[in-house]
């Protein structure tokens, strides 16, 4: 049902070292600049940055990763390890980067085949839940398959529109971790039939009609799926 990731909302303590980092070393357009909000482009899923001052704020110490294209990958570890401490981690033949923005979101680049140039989209987002059984069945419902599970409940990969990782509260790769109050956008050709899909499972439903529906999920996510 879910058609698209049509974006991502972090939280930002302040807006400009947040627009220095993702517009200058990122290398991302932004498109959209407001007092409290700016709007990067990620291929052809937005990247939101936006002070807490409103409801929903964006998430907080959010990992997600972008795509880039594999013949870059030397490139930009080049360009970064002079100013950042990065790390790394293989993934089959495919390698990721990962660094952390100035509000403490850690940031992946990974190989995923785009044609690029440049970053391509968004392959992955990590939210933290309390309890992976639950966020898993409501997801599961939204069309996300699990496609792999961590060791002693500590995480579950869905593949979607976008891998979406669910963690119990730990410490992941690079000492990322999981998402909160997360705020993600989704394309759906049929917004109220993804409510109708979890309607028992939401905490709270924000906003119906026939355009865009408002959600928040088990674990108090904001969801909108809109066409």
């Amino acid at each position: 049902m879910l058609t698209g990731l049509s974006w991502l909302a972090l939280e930002a303590k302040y807006l400009e070292p947040a627009r220095s980092f993702y517009e200058e070393t990122l290398e991302l357009a932004c498109t959209a600049a407001r007092e409290d909000e700016l709007v990067f482009a990620a291929g052809e899923t937005d990247l939101v940055v936006r002070r807490p001052e409103t409801v929903p704020r964006g998430g907080l110490h959010t990992h997600y990763a972008f795509s880039i294209p594999d013949d870059e990958y030397d490139d930009w570890w080049d360009r970064l390890s002079a100013e950042y401490d990065l790390e790394e981690a293989r993934f089959g033949p495919a390698k990721s980067l990962y660094l952390y923005d100035p509000d403490g979101n850690c940031v992946e680049l990974g190989q995923q085949g785009v044609k690029g140039p440049g970053i391509d989209g968004i392959f992955e987002v990590v939210l933290e839940v309390e309890d992976l059984e639950r966020a898993e069945s409501f997801y599961a419902a939204l069309g996300f398959e699990t496609v792999d599970g961590g060791d002693e409940r500590k995480r579950i990969r869905m593949n979607g529109p976008m891998a979406l990782e669910l963690w119990e509260p730990h410490l992941g790769i690079a000492d990322a971790r999981g998402g909160v109050h997360v705020d993600l956008g989704f394309e759906s050709t049929e917004p109220t039939a993804e409510l109708e899909a979890v309607s028992d499972r939401v905490r709270r439903v924000d906003r119906v009609d026939d355009e865009e529906v408002v959600v928040r999920d088990p674990d108090g996510h904001f969801l909108t799926f809109t066409k």
